[in-house]
């Protein structure tokens, strides 16, 4: 997740606060914990255009029991990871949902939440505050019709509204999360708009990924053109937030050229500032898929991400998730803990490679085959980016990253 207002302006704060830039200490990858999505179940009620699991709403067979779970949670906390995100299909279809929640907050380890938000209830609300989570996030993608129809499903903006609008007024701290393609463009002033409304947390848009139902979504993605204008966009209603005093974060997701571009934007309008932003990205790494982002399924398969469900590592049913993560004879999991040698194409020669990791693979594999080749969804110009038509790193690039 590139955390666009904090680059740009500093931690999202109170205004009286001095606002302070935040750049994370290196560790190595294999020390660095993961934040770790936990798809609780394959279950939703909605049938929505771009899920990477293809999740229907029926019952799935030999998801983790609750004691398994609570085991897992144990596992995970012992491995001391920063955060669990609940993930589904929908996790409020798990009936242990709270009793789970409520465990890992009594072991010490954050837990937020992600869901459509048409299952939660004022109660629903509540028992999820009981519980500890810290954070929820809903998925909004488009106002009204136009997220019923992304959605599969009429009135599910109202009532996903509806659900946010509960948890917030249970104190917990609320984000949107949006799709961010072609048609849902239009929407994104009234999307910025709603969430000053509703007095949300975080603006999460996330770049498509062309796994699951969202393989067939790569004609919606967007053109080069239309990721620089939402960028800019973006980037605007964030400063403009800021400079307001509201506290809402503006992020982005799934596509790690997206720091470039914000580094560039500001090399030359605010060099010093730029220097900085580069050193947090530097830091940051990039696409952290293997690295400091995993996800394990409802069946208890390791994944890289959510997005990789084509390899799994292994099974926590049969080994620690700290044995499945720290295992570099897996092939795969060997090259993500040190990519930059495997990667092919423009990302071989990109100056940049170590601000943006070399983007999503399930990206470059979806629609290359090739799983270490270039990731097409990244929209930046040879020419910016330093790289001559010969095939050589133009002679400039090395004038682009800060000095000193």
């Amino acid at each position: 997740m590139l955390r666009i207002t904090e680059l740009l302006c500093g931690p999202v704060q109170d205004p009286q606060t001095p606002p302070k830039q935040t750049e994370r200490s290196f560790v190595s990858p294999l020390a660095e914990r993961p934040v770790v999505i936990w798809n609780l179940t394959r279950r939703c009620n909605l049938h929505c255009l771009h899920c990477y699991s293809q999740s229907q709403d029926r019952a799935y067979a030999d998801e983790l029991t609750t004691d398994e779970g609570k085991r897992l949670i144990a596992d995970l906390a012992d491995y001391k990871i920063p955060m669990l995100i609940l993930s589904g299909g929908d996790p409020l279809f798990r009936e242990d949902l709270y009793t789970l929640a409520e465990h890992a907050n009594d072991l010490g380890l954050r837990c937020a939440l992600s869901t459509n938000g048409t299952l939660i209830d004022a109660a629903a609300a509540k028992r999820l505050r009981h519980t500890g989570i810290t954070y929820v996030g809903v998925s909004l993608d488009g106002i009204g019709p136009v997220h019923d129809h992304f959605r599969g499903v009429d009135g599910s903006f109202a009532l996903a509204l509806q659900g946010l609008r509960y948890c917030r007024d249970e104190g917990m701290k609320v984000g949107v999360r949006t799709a961010l393609c072609r048609r849902i463009l239009p929407d994104l002033p009234a999307i910025c708009d709603m969430a000053e409304q509703e007095n949300v947390d975080r603006l999460y848009f996330a770049h498509l990924v062309y796994a699951g139902r969202g393989a067939g979504l790569v004609h919606d993605d967007l053109s080069p053109e239309e990721k620089r204008g939402a960028l800019d966009y973006l980037i605007q209603r964030g400063v403009d937030f800021y400079r307001r005093g509201l506290k809402i974060e503006v992020t982005t997701g799934n596509n790690d050229a997206d720091g470039v571009y914000l580094y560039l934007k500001m090399r030359d309008s605010a060099p010093a500032q730029a220097q900085s932003v580069f050193r947090v990205l530097q830091r940051r790494g990039g696409n952290s898929s293997g690295i400091s982002l995993g996800c394990i399924d409802s069946l208890g398969h390791v994944y890289a991400d959510p997005f990789w469900r084509h390899y799994a590592f292994g099974n926590v049913r049969e080994r620690s998730f700290a044995a499945i993560w720290e295992d570099t004879t897996d092939p795969i999991m060997r090259v993500l803990k040190d990519r930059n040698h495997a990667l092919k194409g423009r990302c071989a020669r990109c100056p940049y490679l170590e601000l943006c990791g070399g983007n999503s693979r399930v990206r470059a594999e979806a629609t290359t085959g090739d799983l270490w080749t270039s990731d097409p969804a990244c929209y930046l110009s040879d020419e910016e980016l330093g790289i001559s038509s010969n095939g050589k790193e133009d002679s400039r690039a090395s004038t682009l990253s800060p000095v000193g």
